[in-house]
């Protein structure tokens, strides 16, 4: 039986990105931003993702070559990265997909959302993507119900095997772990059966049932922080963007109401048990943890700070839409802000204690007082 050899050292930073549509991908702009301010960005060994932060990670893999260097920073992060993401969440993307997806011939949603994603990725696929970082795009099988993970040294599902050096294009896998369901999903990709290798514990290993085709839907399903795939790294650093979990005053006796609050719950579980498991061990480990969420309180970190962002401003942005429809500029300018805002605390308070709290925003006149 051949078992995957490990493909990082996990004594390196490692970074996860969370769902939650555009808003997810703009919160996490902002994030990757002030990363690269603290120079850190080109000290990441892993980049995990899932959704939303899978567009993100998707571009800046896709653009990693371009990226020029100063010492511990890339200089050319705004035009490769930054302003495409920005340009593309002008778009209404999840409508289109759907539309097209069903009137034409031959196409899926699924196909149609992994097109529209190669307007910004230009047809890569995961072998044109660098060696270090490793990009780990997640999805969740709807077959096995276990996480997809997609990146250049392999693509697995550990009830299956495992694929060497899949060849997959980076829209599809992008697309993959962004099919929110039911709309967007399933992302089916089809796969030689040959081509698994046999994993400890692949109980599905030469079922064709299982091998030939994976009918994949957002990897936010199995795991919308992304944290499985860097569990052991030191430091973890961590932007979450997805949605907050709301208490209702009465229940709904309409079933369909009653099952999307019940998946509410299930979901806001998971989320909790996951960053439970990360914190508590985190101190035997003693590996630093910056984790930046889109409803956090800047106050209740350690770090000094200058800026400031209202309760009323943090409780807006933290209930924004999900989806992948067009952000306004002042949407947009909003959550890079509040994103690059979140990053900076958290690191400074865990993993970069001295350095000066910053004393102005990345995009002037979008205040978050």
């Amino acid at each position: 039986m051949a078992q995957a050899s490990e493909t990082v050292d996990r004594k390196t930073p490692a970074l996860a990105l969370s769902g939650g549509g555009f808003r997810a991908t703009l919160f996490h702009c902002g994030a990757l931003m002030r990363l690269n301010e603290f120079g850190y960005l080109t000290k990441l060994s892993r980049i995990s993702s899932v959704s939303g932060g899978s567009i993100a990670s998707g571009m800046l893999a896709a653009a990693w070559p371009r990226l020029q260097r100063d010492g511990d920073r890339f200089t050319n992060l705004q035009p490769e990265v930054i302003e495409p993401l920005r340009a593309f969440c002008r778009r209404s993307v999840d409508t289109m997909s759907v539309g097209l997806g069903s009137l034409l011939p031959g196409k899926s949603i699924g196909d149609i959302l992994a097109d529209t994603y190669d307007d910004l990725f230009q047809g890569k696929t995961l072998q044109d993507l660098p060696d270090t970082p490793q990009f780990v795009f997640n999805a969740t099988n709807l077959q096995t119900g276990r996480l997809v993970r997609m990146q250049k040294v392999r693509l697995a599902d550990y009830t299956i095997g495992e694929i060497r050096n899949p060849d997959i294009r980076l829209a599809v896998a992008v697309a993959a772990s962004s099919a929110f369901p039911p709309v967007l999903s399933p992302v089916d990709i089809v796969v030689d059966p040959n081509a698994w290798v046999k994993r400890e514990g692949a109980i599905h290993h030469g079922d064709r049932n299982y091998t030939v085709t994976l009918s994949l839907t957002d990897g936010g399903v199995y795991d919308n922080l992304g944290l499985e795939t860097v569990d052991g790294f030191n430091p973890v650093i961590v932007s979450d963007a997805g949605a907050p979990f709301g208490t209702e005053e009465s229940s709904s006796a309409l079933w369909p109401r009653q099952a999307l609050r019940a998946l509410d719950i299930a979901t806001d579980q998971a989320r909790g048990l996951r960053k439970r498991l990360l914190f508590a061990t985190s101190g035997a480990e003693k590996r630093g943890i910056a984790f930046a969420a889109i409803d956090g309180d800047p106050t209740a970190y350690p770090a000094p700070q200058i800026l400031k962002a209202s309760p009323a401003t943090i409780t807006r942005l933290a209930h924004m839409r999900t989806r992948l429809n067009p952000f306004s500029e002042g949407e947009q300018a909003a959550l890079i802000n509040w994103g690059w805002l979140m990053m900076d605390v958290a690191m400074r308070s865990y993993v970069t204690p001295t350095v000066a709290a910053p004393a102005a925003l990345p995009i002037a006149g979008m205040p978050l007082a």
